[in-house]
This record gives C-alpha cells, structure tokens and sequence, in this order.
C-alpha cells in the first residue's frame, strides 16, 4: 500500500509512521460527494466494509466498494455512502491519533484492540473521536463553548451506541465550518494538527472535566475545537 514513510518506533514496539499530506489528499476525493448517511452504523454492514482498513487510497476504495456490494446485495446507493464515509472517518482517525502520539508525554497503545483506548497521555488512558458538530445538540456553536460539560455528555449519550458504547476517558475533536461543511474539516490535517498542538502543550489530564458517568468512577473528557 502506497503512502507509508518509513516506520519509528515508542518506546520497545514498532508503529507505522504515515505520510499525514498523503493521507488528507486521498481524504478530499470524498468532498466531491454530497454528505450523507442512509443508513445507521449497524454490525453487518460494518463487517461488510471492513476492507475500509486497507484501503488507503481512493482509488483502491471504489473497486472494493462495487465487490462488496454485488457479494452482499445492499441497497446500492446507501451502501456506497456507508462505505466511503466509514472510509473517510477512519483515515482521518487515524491521522489524528498519530497527530496525539507524535507529541511528548503521549505514548500510542501496543495492543489497541486488548486494551481500549488509544494512547497513554501522561500515563492516563484516552481514547480520541472526531465528530462534527452535532446537530441534534439543544443549543448552538456559543452556546457548546459556553458549556462543554453539556456538549460532552450529549456525545457520551448518543455516540458509539452498541458494541461501540463506552464511558472511558475520551478527548472530542469537534469540527465546526461557519459554512456548515463541518465534515471538510477531518480532511484538513494541518488544521487539526494546529488545534490539537495548541491543546495540548499547555495542559495535562488534571485540566479535563471530571464527569460523574458511571458509578464510583470519574471519566475524563474535554473538546478540542476545531474551527474554519
């Protein structure tokens, strides 16, 4: 697969280093599209996109989409917009945590899918999700910034329903267009870099929110804003 620089290694394992501008070129052949979702993330058509993984280039995902769908015999066109926006999702996702694990005092997880969460901040265990801004939310831009505490429980409460739900620590990054292509923003990596540098250099865990989610356990959460 194109687009890897060559591999580094934290602390005694060895991780793939991306090409990050490789990765946001590929990501704006989605803008072409309009952005939908015909369908609500569900198990069975999660398991049929799984080649979303390996696709890193555009080029390389349609094909893939156009198998699948004539092997599982989806609605066409929703299957098509299911496949590339979990595509899109995923590689940004993945530029963004090595954004995270890139920076000092930020240590990737060896065994993601053992353990789950994303990266060690200062020996704390987070996970990280991009979202846009969501507009079932009960108030506006301002009125997010004005209560983050509300904002994140809002996400905790309808994101990652079913085997995707948890209460662990998580840091929001929240894209936010003044022209209301949110989504164009987890394309921007630059952008998201600046954001999440700017974050992080002056903070640790201690400055997250403590939210009362769980019984007897604190979980910690915060939003990075991302903005156009």
């Amino acid at each position: 697969m194109g687009g890897f620089s060559t591999a580094h290694t934290h602390s005694i394992f060895l991780i793939v280093a991306y090409d990050l501008d490789h990765i946001e070129t590929q990501l704006k052949n989605r803008w072409g599209y309009k952005y939908v979702w015909f369908q609500k993330q569900n198990n069975a058509w999660d398991d049929a996109t799984r080649f979303i993984y390996k696709c890193q280039n555009w080029s390389e995902l349609i094909p893939q989409i156009e198998g699948a769908w004539r092997t599982h015999q989806f609605e066409k066109e929703p299957f098509f917009y299911y496949a590339i926006n979990r595509w899109y999702n995923f590689w940004s996702a993945q530029a963004v945590e090595q954004l995270f694990t890139d920076l000092p005092g930020v240590a990737p997880n060896p065994k993601p899918l053992e353990n789950h969460y994303d990266f060690r901040w200062l020996g704390v265990p987070f996970d990280h999700k991009t979202s846009v801004f969501p507009k079932g939310f009960e108030g506006d831009y301002a009125f997010a910034k004005a209560y983050p505490e509300k904002l994140l429980h809002w996400f905790y409460n309808h994101q990652s329903t079913g085997q995707r739900h948890h209460l662990k620590n998580r840091l929001f990054i929240v894209c936010y267009a003044q022209d209301g292509q949110h989504y164009k923003l987890k394309a921007k990596i630059g952008i998201l870099k600046t954001a999440i540098e700017n974050y992080m250099k002056d903070r640790t865990p201690a400055d997250t929110f403590a939210l009362d989610l769980q019984t007897q356990h604190k979980t910690l959460a915060d939003i990075i804003w991302v903005t156009a």
